[in-house]
């Protein structure tokens, strides 16, 4: 695996969603090579076009809200490109990925995983410590 570094998501790559906050027992639905389930309060997204949903306890803590329906992700996230294809479970399932494929992490140590292509994600992050370091510099 290449070196795991953090990144932000940047500002233009916001979402749309809603919470499934109904009285369900949810569902399950075929994506990434794998079943996801989706439960109640989990949040239902749609990424320009890329559907999936979140677990209620991932969403709250890494998106912030920006208007009625529209939130961007706040928090950093942790992520390697991978050398060789592979699966990595998920909150809400399992995801598979190919060699170049970013294997990413809302948490330091590893945890709440899932994998995005190497297109999607270089379109969406950016390094942390080059936006930290062009913030200082306007400072």
């Amino acid at each position: 695996m290449g070196a795991r570094r953090r990144y932000r998501k940047r500002p233009s790559a916001f979402v749309t969603a809603v919470q499934l906050d109904l009285d369900t027992e949810g569902f399950v639905y075929n994506k990434w090579g794998g079943k996801q389930v989706c439960k109640r309060g989990d949040w239902l997204v749609d990424s320009n076009g890329d559907k999936y949903t979140v677990s209620g306890d991932t969403f709250p803590r890494t998106y912030r809200f920006l208007s009625p329906g529209v939130y961007v992700k706040s928090s950093p996230v942790w992520a390697e490109r991978v050398e060789s294809p592979g699966r990595v479970k998920t909150k809400e399932g399992e995801t598979s990925y190919q060699a170049g494929d970013y294997l990413v992490h809302n948490n330091e140590d590893q945890t709440d995983s899932y994998a995005v292509s190497a297109v999607n994600f270089e379109s969406m992050y950016e390094l942390a410590e080059d936006k930290d370091a062009r913030n200082e510099q306007k400072k």
